[in-house]
């Protein structure tokens, strides 16, 4: 076996934990309402209310990558969480993110789940070991000058 077999099991693996850790604090943050889905309604808490944010997720899919407007979105939201230390993950599996959410609040209209924000659960943020687990992922990624990683949720 090589050092890049070796590794690349290694990171393999632990892309699996901090996607189940993903979709727990997803899960919770739903259930403790400490969540903000859409790009619109993101920017409004960002600008009132940054302090608050701990976690944001951009999500999009290989046919989204070549939307121009919703990547100029992506790199303001990402200029503004790096100048204020909010930790940044993109999330590749669209679909496996809007089974987690669940559908949209109105009928017929699909929920903007490109942008969404995790804000600080007061009671429990020291207790939650998921959202301690994906922001210390988030942390080794830009120490190896990784600004924003890549998660992929995994599939059940």
């Amino acid at each position: 076996m090589t050092f890049e077999e070796l590794t690349g099991d290694q990171t393999m693996g632990k892309m699996d934990t901090i996607g189940n850790a993903l979709e727990e604090v997803l899960s919770k943050a739903m259930l403790q309402r400490t969540i903000t889905i859409g790009v619109y309604e993101a920017a409004k808490l960002l600008n009132v209310d940054p302090d608050n944010v701990v976690l944001c997720l951009l999500a999009a899919d290989e046919t989204e990558d070549q939307d121009v407007a919703l990547q100029i979105h992506f790199t303001l939201i990402q200029a503004f969480c790096c100048e204020n230390d909010i930790n940044i993950l993109r999330v590749s599996n669209m679909s496996r993110l809007a089974e987690i959410l669940g559908g949209s609040d109105k009928p017929g209209e699909p929920a903007d789940l490109h942008c969404i924000l995790i804000n600080n659960p007061h009671s429990s943020q020291c207790k939650d070991t998921a959202l301690n687990q994906v922001i210390c992922f988030c942390k080794e990624s830009r120490y190896q000058d990784q600004w924003v990683p890549v998660i992929n949720l995994p599939e059940r």
